[in-house]
């Protein structure tokens, strides 16, 4: 895929992951990005639909309709896979015979390899919240009005975040982000607390 859906914590914006990097570390899937302006990277991929544009091209009988499209399509999928050698491979073998040879990787639950850190300065909002982008969607985290226009430090580690007071040091809020979630509440009940009526005379 090309593109910036899947490089836009590279492209030095404050957003962090988008929607369809979330999505990939939600299903255990190790995203892996091409090297920027290095096409060799790439050049497989490339040359593979220069080899179906050209044999397309070479067929006696031009597809008319999709179906037709797609039933060449399959033809070819079939032949360079299991049918016709490549110079490319160890004893002109088959793509086939080369990835049946090969050990497979498996799905893991270990989430450690691939985790996502990031430090930004912010500041409090009028209304005691400070925003964090997470999977696409801006979500804003309840520090307190008590803490209003005070200037912070969002230490990020995947969905774990940590608010610290940047003069101080003293840390404001820690939580895990809960994504069907915008706003993450601080726990503590809303508004002034309520007065105790005093009781009758004992």
């Amino acid at each position: 895929m090309q593109g910036g859906a899947p490089t836009t914590r590279f492209s030095g914006g404050r957003g962090g992951r988008n929607h369809l990097e979330h999505e990939l570390r939600q299903l255990n899937v190790r995203q892996k990005n091409s090297r920027p302006n290095h096409p060799t990277t790439c050049g497989k991929i490339e040359r593979f639909q220069q080899t179906l544009k050209r044999w397309l091209r070479a067929q006696p009988v031009q597809p008319a309709t999709i179906t037709d499209l797609q039933t060449l399509l399959d033809q070819f999928v079939s032949d360079y896979n299991h049918d016709r050698p490549h110079r490319s491979l160890p004893h002109r073998a088959t793509p086939a015979t080369a990835y049946t040879a090969r050990p497979k990787a498996t799905p893991t639950s270990d989430r450690s390899a691939d985790t996502y850190d990031r430090v930004r300065t912010d500041k409090v909002g009028s209304n005691g919240t400070v925003t964090l982008r997470v999977a696409g969607r801006l979500r804003h985290i309840g520090i307190g009005r008590t803490h209003a226009r005070t200037h912070v430090l969002v230490l990020t580690h995947d969905l774990h975040v940590r608010v610290v007071n940047v003069t101080t040091g003293e840390l404001l809020r820690e939580l895990t982000i809960d994504p069907d979630r915008d706003y993450q509440p601080t726990g503590r009940p809303r508004g002034p607390a309520k007065k105790r009526k005093p009781g009758p005379p004992q």
